[in-house]
């Protein structure tokens, strides 16, 4: 009988590979967690430059009040002990600026389609046949999870209507006012496609994920995989930051280990990739590899979008501006379709500023996130890979003089952008650094930068998405490129894959039985513990939050 170095080795350190790495830990498993990056967490890490912490891929999380299913899962794998989050504005998590008007969205399925049914009252039949769709299209998915047969499938109604089908065919069905499709539409930076692109049942499923509001973790982004390293090392599991994986090694069709970038081997039964597609099968395994079938998907496979990432901070008094803890999606008009459309085709370029952005400021969304005194926000804006692939040969944070007279002109059109959201920011700006393609590329070996692995279209969900179970014996897949995307999506992903090598249930992976987990309302500091109260007046100043 073969003797192994670990039971499972996963690759890649995103919220998907650790929820895998922490269940099989859990379960008795010896696992390896390799990260190629020196800080874990993936698109879940977080980063600090000149005193000011950001986090890139973590902006709101649903799901995590009372009976939510993130709430659930990290309560059943005891992160909870290590994790905390803040609520956003219950009254308005996500603004919506289009063409001129505005609109919030409440906390709450029944409040955010009576606040529609108010603002449009002839839209009102329309209205309730699209939260009746989401909610249908949700309990077919349930169901499809415990299919029985081929005759269950007739009960599936609502999905076999939608599922191959857009998110711009089921808002054209129900809605007509150019307002209201783009409020409809405006979530669709939280998927990455045009909603004439996106799979129905995805760009629904944003909106349901949202019912329950938004919430931001206390400390940022980073304070999840911080929970989960911990409850990793509980359980006895392994992480190793900067060890970069070469390649997945095989050994008479099935997966043998891997190969780390300075040479050693290490042996495993299973390997859990969190990498996308192209990076698994394409570089860790070689097209060559691979069964002819799987090569012609992987060949066919389309990528999300990219971005333009801005990280800046501010010496101003954002609240007496008129924000809030509430994320802003920014539309110049109301064809939500069409803007997505032109950040694919990469307009920014050409354009004086940029014509949809999603702005958010994380000092709002967490107090005490507070530095200096000082505002941090975050801003962003779709792009697509091709602009810069000519500098990609060239060693991030050294590339020439032409790449970074791009990058000063790219934040300057959004920062004019952000000047139209918040007029007067710009004189307030103390510190600002743009992100391109290339840094996602870089620091997440995300293929093109993309930001949400696998583009969500129809023909690339559901059974023709890549399986957890790969079709070569011992390779598993987790992450954005599987089940579905954001962190709900993964941490979903990294179930599925322990399930299937553990062969149990889901209820069987979350028994820790951590403490409720905390939430803090981001809009009522006096109703935090009185230590972080005391924590967030220091950083804010004299006048603390009133400020």
């Amino acid at each position: 009988m073969s003797t192994y170095d670990y039971d499972t080795i996963v690759i890649g350190s995103g919220a998907g590979g650790l929820t895998t790495a922490v269940a099989l830990a859990q379960a008795g498993q010896k696992v390896l967690v390799c990260e190629q990056h020196e800080v874990p967490g993936g698109w879940t890490h977080s980063f600090t430059l000149e005193g000011y912490r950001f986090s890139p891929g973590v902006h709101y999380i649903g799901g995590i009040g009372a009976g939510g299913q993130m709430r659930a899962i990290y309560e059943g794998l005891g992160v909870s002990q290590d994790l905390a989050f803040c609520e956003l504005n219950p009254d308005g998590f996500d603004h919506v600026l289009a063409g001129g008007e505005r609109f919030s969205i409440p906390k709450g399925r029944d409040n955010f389609a009576s606040r529609l049914k108010e603002r449009f009252p002839q839209e009102a039949t329309g209205i309730d046949g699209y939260f009746a769709t989401i909610d249908a299209l949700q309990a077919d998915l349930r169901r499809a999870a415990h299919l029985r047969g081929p005759a269950d499938l007739l009960q599936l109604r609502t999905l076999a209507r939608w599922a191959l089908r857009t998110g711009q065919a089921v808002i054209d069905h129900f809605v007509r006012d150019p307002f209201l499709k783009a409020i409809l539409s405006a979530q669709s930076g939280d998927h990455g496609l045009p909603p004439s692109q996106v799979s129905a049942p995805v760009h629904l499923g944003v909106t349901h994920h949202y019912f329950d509001g938004g919430y931001y973790p206390l400390g940022g982004a980073f304070a999840i995989p911080r929970a989960f390293t911990r409850a990793l090392k509980r359980a006895g599991g392994e992480l190793r930051l900067a060890t970069a994986v070469q390649r997945i090694l095989l050994q008479d069709g099935r997966v043998s280990g891997v190969q780390l970038a300075d040479g050693s081997r290490l042996t495993a039964r299973h390997v859990v990739s969190n990498a996308d597609p192209e990076m698994t099968f394409g570089k860790l395994i070689g097209r060559e590899n691979l069964p002819w079938s799987l090569r012609r998907k992987l060949n066919r496979t389309t990528y999300s979008v990219s971005a333009l990432s801005l990280f800046f901070a501010v010496d101003m008094d954002l609240r007496a501006a008129g924000l809030d803890s509430g994320n802003i999606w920014f539309y110049r008009h109301t064809d939500v379709d069409q803007l997505y459309r032109d950040g694919l085709a990469g307009t920014i370029l050409h354009s004086p500023r940029a014509d949809a952005l999603f702005l958010t400021v994380t000092t709002l969304k967490d107090p005490s996130k507070m530095h200096s005194g000082h505002h941090t926000l975050e801003a962003f804006t779709f792009v697509n890979y091709d602009p810069f692939w000519k500098w990609a040969h060239q060693p991030e944070g050294a590339r020439d003089a032409e790449y970074r007279a791009l990058k000063a002109s790219l934040a300057e059109k959004m920062l004019a952008t952000v000047e139209e959201i918040v007029p007067g920011i710009r004189a307030r700006v103390v510190f600002c650094e743009l992100g391109t393609p290339l840094t996602n590329r870089h620091y997440l070996a995300a293929h093109q930068g993309s930001l949400y692995g696998t583009a969500k279209t129809p023909w690339q969900m559901g059974p023709f998405s890549f399986p957890a179970q790969a079709p070569i014996e011992g390779l598993w897949l987790c992450g954005a490129s599987t089940l579905s995307h954001g962190v709900s999506g993964v941490t979903a992903s990294g179930l599925a894959a322990s399930r299937g090598i553990l062969r149990c249930r889901t209820a069987d992976l979350l028994r820790q039985q951590g403490p409720e987990l905390p939430v803090y309302p981001a809009e009522d500091v006096s109703q935090w513990p009185q230590a972080l109260q005391a924590k967030i007046a220091q950083r804010w100043g004299e006048g603390g939050w009133l400020r």
